[in-house]
């Protein structure tokens, strides 16, 4: 199918206008969802429950759009929803990850605010410290002043310790920088840039004399601590088999909470373990153990519980094949909590450790959502979630009762498009689930111009959960569909696996087959089907502008199309080795699955290329490529490059820009919608 939409740039102004009217807003109250409301979305995150259960501790991020940056504060909400109290109002700087502590005096959090002594670092991540309010009155005091900053911290359970993770510090700046050296296997991480020999290390914080010892020396990550009940060991995360650049193979030790100590290794499985968590008399740690298969990047965790001597775990949930996370115990030490990913929604779920017997907490299935995190205390869970229509909130588990409503008043002000399930059947039989919006004032009858927005990952998914950027397009008279192709995570192992160094095979046939049953139902126009996706999604989107000329726009954001261009220029060295092979040794395979450049010549859909200028999970080059690609054989295109901007965007105005040019992208080639 040719292309039949490459309009003149004289006519976007027209065609803006004429989208704009294929979504109605039925309620006059209520009017459409556009990019710069973003804006005012309030993102809603980082609990923790008081050790009475009265209150719950959050952070709330706002958007300054005079100064084009984000920041977040934090507020308290007690449990019945009644009383909320902002506890911070910084301009300086953003306060998260709030923790209690046991004795209930003092809430502790994570700051970059300044407190006006001594010197500043010129790296964000080292302003970060741990500030301290006392909960009887007064202002908050900075903690910490650790040069590598600080990025996590928990309380030992006697209130008078912090085990603190933090990285390596930088060395002296210069006028000149130094040149990089660079010795290590896998060299990039975006977000860090080059990597050095620099590490995260945990730290002892002695909160009476405010000095921090190191605990883990060595060429080693150390994360995820957990204090056991007695407040003097810690559970952590670490990878210290031969190269740890090499391999997924992370293992739980367990260390006393002392300078000096020598950790000891708690578990022995092949694959990657992580999250640990005592159980509440101390006598086992409950963690998630990884696939020890050559699939251990695609098949999901499962649920482990093991001594805290030592010894062969129990796996209360090998039979699940579901993806899981965030091991917390019930009080009662009975009981271990769970995020459980399912097809389209996820929640939190508890695991009875005598039977094994798995049940959904919240939300129930009568109304699908998404849990981002939760806390147990006192008197029950408390879990931020988001809803199809609903920016995340938090919620009572029990009951559902909402305990905050920042995104209320915006919420209620706005026609959303309805959000539901779609079910297709990919080529060969397999049942593929997608996320489907249709417009406000969406008509039975009128097939509509349909943008078919791909996830990242691929290892993820779409849920009933706010999504801004199908919300946005929706928003502009289109059917948005989300597939979840294989590759995905809510299907279990296999689902996942399919794709393994096949890339741009059977996710791209399940793609069609989503697209295939809104043409069939006459939902969607043919002649008017447009594709994009950031990440994986946009590498996916170059994938399907390759093999097919039904699409009349596309836009791929932060995707790749030559792996040969990846290898050595992104993150991912590990994956390309292990899961293509070497390129001198498997060119055939890397040929493979690159085929959008190397059959650049079949593509003829106007595609709009965009990336962060630092991106160092997927570089620039890639996105370069293939916009010099198509230009040269005058397929219409053009590149947005975001200025000092890594994989996700974060200056505001950059992400509205994103959904604007979105916008008239697709405006321009695919029009509106007709009654």
């Amino acid at each position: 199918m040719t292309n039949k939409r490459q309009l003149t740039s004289g006519l976007c102004v027209l065609l803006a206008s004429v989208i704009s009217s294929g979504a109605l807003a039925e309620n006059p109250e209520r009017r459409l969802f556009q990019p710069e409301d973003i804006h005012q979305i309030k993102d809603v995150g980082d609990i923790a429950i008081s050790p009475d259960g009265e209150w719950v501790a959050y952070s709330v991020g706002s958007t300054n759009v005079d100064k084009d940056e984000t920041s977040s504060d934090l507020f308290m909400v007690n449990w019945d929803g009644s009383t909320r109290i902002q506890l911070t109002h910084t301009e300086d700087g953003s306060e998260g990850s709030p923790g209690f502590s046991p004795d209930g005096k003092y809430l502790a959090f994570i700051t970059s605010r300044s407190d006006g002594k001594g010197e500043e670092s010129d790296d964000p991540k080292a302003k970060s410290q741990v500030w301290l309010i006392n909960r009887s009155g007064g202002e908050a005091k900075r903690l910490t002043d650790l040069p590598g900053g600080v990025s996590s911290f928990e309380w030992s359970p006697d209130s008078t310790r912090l085990v603190i993770v933090s990285m390596d510090p930088e060395g002296p700046s210069h006028d000149t920088p130094k040149p990089i050296v660079i010795d290590r296997y896998q060299f990039k991480e975006d977000g860090t840039g080059y990597l050095g020999n620099r590490y995260q290390r945990l730290y002892v914080f002695d909160i009476a004399s405010g000095e921090a010892v190191s605990i883990t020396p060595g060429p080693y990550n150390s994360t995820q601590p957990a204090w056991g009940p007695d407040s003097d060991i810690i559970a952590f995360t670490s990878k210290r088999q031969g190269d740890p650049d090499r391999h997924d193979n992370s293992d739980i030790f367990i260390i006393e909470a002392v300078e000096g100590a020598t950790p000891r290794q708690l578990t022995t499985s092949e694959g990657p373990d992580s999250s640990p968590a005592f159980s509440p008399d101390g006598k086992r740690v409950a963690y998630l153990q990884g696939s020890a298969t050559k699939y251990s990047g695609y098949d999901p965790s499962q649920l482990a519980v093991v001594s805290v001597a030592g010894g062969t775990p129990t796996l209360p949930t090998s039979e699940l094949n579901r993806y899981v996370s965030s091991p917390r115990w019930s009080l009662n030490g009975k009981t271990v909590y769970l995020v459980i990913e399912e097809d389209r929604v996820n929640s939190v779920s508890s695991v009875a450790l005598a039977s094994g017997k798995i049940k959904s907490v919240y939300p129930g299935k009568s109304s699908p959502g998404a849990v981002y995190s939760y806390a147990v205390g006192q008197k029950g869970i408390a879990a931020v979630a988001s809803f199809a229509q609903r920016p995340a909130e938090i919620y009572r588990a029990s009951d559902g009762v909402a305990l905050t409503s920042h995104n209320k008043v915006f919420r209620d002000s706005i026609e959303w498009a309805s959000v539901e399930g779609l079910d297709s059947v990919s080529e060969d039989g397999t049942l593929i689930g997608s996320m489907l919006l249709k417009p406000p004032g969406f008509k039975e009858g009128v097939k509509y111009p349909m943008i078919a927005y791909i996830h990242g990952g691929p290892i993820g998914q779409d849920r009933f959960e706010f999504d801004v950027t199908a919300q946005a397009l929706a928003a502009q008279g289109y059917v948005v569909v989300n597939p979840n192709y294989r590759g995905s995570n809510g299907r279990g192992a296999e689902f996942s696996r399919a794709i393994y160094a096949d890339w741009g095979n059977l996710e791209i046939k399940d793609i069609h087959s989503a697209v295939d049953k809104l043409v069939e139902d006459g939902l969607a126009d043919p002649e008017r089907l447009g594709i994009g996706g950031w990440s994986y999604g946009g590498m996916s989107t170059t994938y399907a502008i390759a093999t097919d000329h039904r699409f009349s726009a596309a836009a791929s954001g932060a995707g790749i199309a030559n792996m040969l261009a990846g290898y050595g220029t992104d993150q991912y060295i590990a994956t390309y080795e292990d899961e293509i092979g070497l390129p001198w040794e498997s060119i055939d395979s890397y040929l493979k699955v690159s085929y959008p450049f190397y059959h650049a010549d079949r593509i003829k859909t106007p595609t709009l290329f965009m990336c962060g200028e630092k991106d160092f999970n997927v570089p620039l080059i890639n996105s370069e490529q293939m916009y010099q690609a198509l230009r040269s054989q005058n397929v219409p295109t053009k590149l947005i490059i975001y200025p000092g901007q890594f994989h996700g965007l974060s200056k505001p105005s950059y992400n509205q820009d994103r959904l604007e040019r979105l916008i008239d992208w697709y405006g321009q080639y695919l029009g509106a919608s007709s009654e």
